[in-house]
């Protein structure tokens, strides 16, 4: 019996289809990029949340500004949406024109996609300035951002929800 005789069995097409879906399967897992280590991107998101507060407290609205992605949107509270990378660096600016105002945030929680280009950050915000009377405000709130990783592997936000806890 030639070779050709034993693939054209149905047991031989059966084995013959095994091997070939068996080396497939091979192929493709190496083929397959590797797992994104989404513990460590959630804490690499972690640290450039940090790095962002810290450039809040400087009340630099360019440097705040940079951690937007160019097409970002930002949700501010009791604002409407400010869409794209100058205007978010606008609604900071406003805030900043205020010389009694500053603001700080804690990231309590970050995750990234298994795909390892889409992750969040979330936690809490504390800001303060003057009231209209004179008198000082503080506020606490939650805030709750989406990040994505840039072609230059750099991450931007691309997201950025916040909203004060008035109870």
């Amino acid at each position: 019996m030639n070779r050709s005789t034993r693939i054209a069995t149905p047991q031989g097409l059966k084995s013959a289809l095994t091997a070939v879906g068996a080396i497939g399967v091979l192929l493709s897992a190496a083929c397959a990029p590797p797992a994104a280590d989404t513990a460590a991107l959630a804490a690499h998101l972690t640290q450039l949340d940090d790095a962002w507060s810290k450039a809040a407290a400087t009340k630099n609205a360019d440097s705040v500004a940079s951690f937007y992605a160019t097409d970002a949107i930002a949700y501010p509270p009791n604002m409407p949406a400010a869409v794209g990378q100058a205007a978010a660096r606008d609604v900071w600016a406003g805030g900043f024109a205020d010389s009694s105002y500053a603001i700080s945030w804690t990231t309590s929680h970050a995750g990234v996609a298994k795909s390892g280009d889409l992750g969040y950050t979330a936690g809490t915000y504390q800001e303060s300035y003057r009231g209209p009377d004179g008198n000082p405000v503080t506020a606490k709130g939650k805030y709750l951002c989406v990040w994505a990783k840039q072609p230059d592997g750099s991450w931007k936000a691309t997201n950025d929800m916040w909203n004060s806890d008035a109870k």
